[in-house]
């Protein structure tokens, strides 16, 4: 189907050709044609599927084709954030550019002054959040006695931010006798009870599942943890050649915090929320449109109206705690009929607000393991203990924990003295080990002097052996210490060379091979 089969007029269509469109999506093909019948309309359509100009296409010409009254708006288009305010403001002038049409945006953050100039000057279409619109009501400078047609879009996120009441209060300033089209990502039994005050005998149109998200994006998890996601944000931006991309966070400090970590790694980062005054936020979108920044880091208040074209990438870089802000969020990418990847970081304590993802999507998201080889520079504070018992922590380096490798090296001498039948102490009374070269040195030539006397003293009993040198009797805390027999004395020497470092390669704990016994 193309829009010349839709019945829109030569103006709109030359104006849609012009920017690009060649076909009608499946949420316009089956809302224009009802709009122009003037039917009120129960649309559900995920975000990114054109419902702007299901709405504002046949707006335009129902309002070219009627007459203006002075001063007084003939169509209200209320929104649930200034930017998808402002993004339908922008597509209003696209569509519209070869009619006559006026409008005004009526969002917070402006001048109240700049605002009322306009509205003195009597726009056909009025384009508005509740709370600024009512302000403006207020001070008695509008009046909505002669809208015709309403618009309320994305009424789930209405619900959501708590605009429900706000709406309720500015359909009751409305004439009885309109035109009300009603449009939500979601459809849920609150959101019909929500739209049955609003519409009447409306054509319900829906063009996708529920809350489904695009078959068009793919859509892959990342587990990682806490103290890990800077880095595992950082080395998924480098291993999947990410190279533009909105990153999604739950909290506005971390969306700041972020930003400011993206840049100090050398990436164009700029940060987005609603603490931010309009104007830096307008500039922020803009200068990320016309790819000055690469990475935009948005709270929730931007999952909403960001129309990007060709955004290849989307990462959420906190699990969201509704699913349907999921759904939103991965929205940003593959607009248009184009394709898109949404990457998702998840650590264990998600696994509640997961669970709820993969029942609202109808399905798993699968698992992707980046190269754990790869190291990435760390600018996060030192990790707690915790984080160790997560598998954070380093484990001791092997090469490091040298007494080890000394002890075994050891007991194979002595073992192979005691192999020729040996039974004298004398290699070992020397295992009074110290870790300085020279205590060594002359621990080897006293274990080759024993060496050359074992046969010798094959026979005889350490206890009352006349033959063993002087040497091997060794003193330990002021008394006389009896010799052992080969294997106990291989197991006395083993704990005293490793007293020295154990403690910090272990961390404290010592193995029951390197305990030394109690004195007789």
């Amino acid at each position: 189907m193309t829009f010349l089969e839709l019945g829109l007029s030569p103006e709109v269509l030359r104006a849609v050709e012009e920017a690009g469109y060649a076909e009608p999506t499946p949420i316009q093909q089956k809302s224009i044609p009802a709009v122009l019948q003037g039917r009120d309309v129960l649309g559900c359509a995920q975000t990114g599927t054109g419902k702007t100009g299901a709405f504002s296409l046949p707006m335009i010409d129902i309002l070219a084709s009627s007459r203006a009254r002075a001063r007084m708006p003939r169509a209200l288009i209320l929104e649930p954030t200034r930017e998808l305010a402002d993004q339908v403001q922008d597509a209003f002038g696209v569509y519209s550019r070869y009619h006559k049409l006026t409008t005004a945006l009526l969002i917070g953050g402006v001048s109240m002054d700049v605002q009322s100039r306009k509205l003195e000057r009597g726009p056909d279409v009025l384009i508005a959040t509740p709370g600024r619109l009512l302000d403006h009501v207020e001070r008695g400078q509008v009046v909505l006695r002669g809208i015709q047609i309403l618009v309320i879009d994305e009424t789930d996120r209405m619900l959501d931010m708590g605009f429900v009441p706000d709406v309720q209060k500015i359909v009751r300033l409305l004439p009885a006798k309109r035109q009300t089209l009603f449009f939500s990502a979601t459809l849920s039994p609150e959101i019909r009870t929500i739209g049955a005050e609003f519409v009447s005998d409306p054509k319900e149109i829906s063009v996708s599942p529920p809350s489904s998200a695009s078959t068009l994006v793919t859509q892959l998890m990342l587990p990682t943890t806490p103290r890990g996601k800077v880095n595992a944000l950082y080395k998924l931006i480098e291993t999947q050649k990410v190279d533009n991309a909105i990153i999604f966070s739950n909290r506005k400090r971390d969306v700041d915090t972020l930003a400011r970590e993206l840049k100090s790694r050398g990436l164009s980062a700029a940060a987005i929320h609603g603490d931010l005054a309009q104007a830096v936020r307008m500039d922020t979108l803009d200068r990320f449109k016309k790819g000055e920044i690469k990475f935009l880091v948005a709270s929730d208040v931007a999952a909403r109206g960001l129309d990007i074209q060709a955004l290849p990438f989307v990462i959420n870089y906190d699990v969201p705690i509704h699913a349907e802000d999921y759904v939103h969020r991965i929205g940003r990418t593959a607009r248009a009929g184009l394709l898109g990847t949404a990457y998702t970081l998840s650590v264990p304590d998600d696994s509640k607000f997961l669970d709820a993802i993969y029942s609202l999507i109808g399905k798993q998201i699968p698992v992707i393991d980046l190269d754990a080889k790869n190291t990435i520079p760390n600018t996060l504070p030192p990790k707690s203990a915790g984080d160790e018992l997560n598998g954070d922590a380093e484990a001791p380096n092997s090469e490091e924990a040298s007494p080890a490798p000394k002890v075994t090296s050891r007991s194979r001498s002595r073992s192979r003295s005691r192999g020729r039948g040996s039974r004298s102490s004398a290699p070992s009374t020397e295992a009074t080990d110290v870790v300085s070269t020279k205590a060594e040195a002359e621990s080897k030539a006293k274990t080759d002097a024993a060496s050359n006397t074992a046969p010798e003293a094959a026979n005889a009993e350490p206890e009352h052996s006349d033959k063993k040198p002087a040497q091997s009797r060794t003193r330990s805390r002021g008394g006389r210490r009896r010799s052992r027999s080969a294997k106990q004395d291989s197991d006395q020497g083993s704990q005293q060379e490793p007293k020295k470092d154990s403690g910090s390669a272990m961390g404290g704990h010592i193995p029951a091979f390197l305990r030394q016994p109690s004195d007789s």
